[in-house]
């Protein structure tokens, strides 16, 4: 059975979308996830490469953890690069707003 392709722009939903276990862990994750971006956000504008490391550490750790491996695994793009300084300004930025579009779809309702 053939499935639609998805939206590569909607909603990211979790993987544990329909575990009612999970559901209230998933919604405080998802309440929390504004603040960390506004924080990447920052750090990312006032260039404090540190700060921006410590925030991607913790975002990919906790999106795994709350059914998000592609945020988890932008994050850890973004804190690689930091730790190894493997790429120049415009080349983190563009890992950054990988990492900001994932997280804003994951922050998106879904259907």
């Amino acid at each position: 059975m053939e499935h639609p392709p998805r939206d590569p722009d909607g909603p990211l939903p979790s993987l544990f979308a329909h575990d009612p276990e999970m559901k209230g862990l998933v919604e405080f994750f998802l309440g929390e996830l504004s603040k960390r971006v506004d924080a990447v956000r920052s750090a990312m504008a006032d260039k404090d490469l540190d700060e921006l490391r410590t925030l991607a550490h913790q975002l990919r750790g906790a999106a795994g953890g709350y059914g998000y491996p592609s945020v988890g695994l932008a994050a850890a793009a973004v804190e690689q690069a930091l730790v190894q300084g493997m790429c120049d300004e415009a080349g983190l930025a563009s890992k950054v707003n990988e990492l900001l579009e994932l997280c804003e779809r994951a922050a998106k309702p879904t259907a």
